[in-house]
């Protein structure tokens, strides 16, 4: 063997196994689940929201939709005590009703959201939480007027491989963020025929992908976004409309954060998320995001393996609505609050104008995106 073999090759590194840290990954737990709370819109997310609520002890008494069978079906199936109704607004002056679920997309929801705030009712809005920044900043300041919190269903934040990363990132165990990098491939061909996601134009970028931007925005809080370049392509023989593949980068001063999806993908499905910081790396990887089975981490004193137990469908769903009930009784701004979200939605906004324009695009020059229904 010549002494050139190993030419640019980094030199092997011993493999020292470590206890992994103490991470408190979990959601939190309310000291009072009877708070009364009512669910607007019984569409298929709403399945997700109430069996997690359903498992964590929470209470909601009222379920609404304007098609009255779907409020019923979600009744029998998840809260048989609920009342079920077709307009939320007959809720607005119940005094026991104290926080509102609402579900629907984004242009239906904003006029809820507006009736429920202004009533006084706590308010957990579905994601994305609106297409227009300024109305996200209006509904944050009427919050703040009457007193009550504005949170939004940024549920990945508590899914326990996110919630474990993001909290260990918080403590400093792995340095400041220099690189962050997401790569999915799973088989989102479900949505075919389901005309409310078909019509979304950018359902990758924007309706799932808002997941991504937001946990983005959690791990590199402290670092200021600069630029996003994005890109959008339909695959061949596509079975729905939007486009299944998406790329996105965001460029931070020293750092970037890179994500690649492939919403169609039917065999051999992948989520990977790689974390690289000044001290150490952190990564989790499973067949999907809703099965993560562990954090790696790598760090000077050696390498850990951190077994996780949960999943996104149950404790993200639960940590979402734990969140604002902690911080209902605290009365303090739950971590997923409106103001801090829209920074999330500023780089969304960014990637979908990038997607179609083609171009490099500055974060925050974007305050409003077009025809997504989602």
């Amino acid at each position: 063997m010549s002494s050139n073999d190993d030419y640019g090759l980094s030199k092997p590194k011993a493999v020292v196994a470590i206890d992994p840290p103490a991470i408190d990954y979990r959601p939190p737990t309310p000291r009072n689940c009877d708070r009364k709370i009512a669910l607007i819109g019984a569409g298929g997310i709403s399945q997700s929201h109430l069996a997690a609520y359903r498992r964590a002890g929470f209470n909601v008494a009222a379920i609404v939709d304007r098609t009255l069978s779907k409020a019923e079906a979600m009744r029998d199936q998840y809260f048989p005590n609920a009342e079920t109704l077709t307009d939320y607004r007959a809720l607005l002056t119940r005094d026991d009703l104290e926080v509102f679920d609402v579900t629907p997309h984004p242009a239906d929801r904003l006029p809820i959201l507006e009736d429920a705030i202004a009533a006084g009712k706590h308010v957990l809005s579905q994601k994305p939480l609106v297409l227009d920044l300024d109305d996200g900043q209006r509904l944050a300041s009427l919050a703040a007027q009457h007193r009550v919190q504005l949170a939004v269903n940024q549920n990945g934040r508590w899914a326990p491989h996110f919630r474990y990363m993001l909290q260990a990132v918080r403590s400093g165990l792995i340095g400041d963020v220099v690189s962050i990098d997401f790569a999915l491939q799973w088989d989102q061909t479900w949505i075919a025929g389901i005309e409310a996601l078909e019509q979304i134009d950018h359902l990758i970028l924007f309706d799932f992908g808002i997941h991504w931007f937001d946990i983005t925005t959690c791990l590199m809080a402290g670092q200021t976004p600069r630029n996003v370049w994005a890109l959008a392509t339909k695959q061949r023989e596509q079975k729905y409309r939007p486009a299944a593949l998406a790329t996105a980068v965001v460029e931070y001063p020293g750092a970037q954060v890179r994500i690649a999806f492939n919403g169609h993908v039917t065999r051999g499905e992948s989520d990977v998320t790689t974390i690289v910081g000044t001290h150490g790396t952190l990564r989790s990887q499973g067949p999907g995001l809703n099965d993560q089975p562990r954090i790696d981490g790598f760090l000077p004193d050696g390498t850990f393996h951190a077994a996780l137990e949960g999943c996104w469908f149950e404790q993200g769903f639960q940590g979402a609505m734990a969140e604002l009930l902690c911080a209902i009784e605290d009365d303090r701004a739950p971590e997923h609050n409106a103001t801090q979200n829209l920074e999330s939605l500023a780089l969304c906004f960014a990637a979908v104008e990038s997607a179609n324009s083609g171009r490099v695009v500055p974060v925050g020059s974007v305050r409003r995106i077009e025809n997504q229904r989602g």
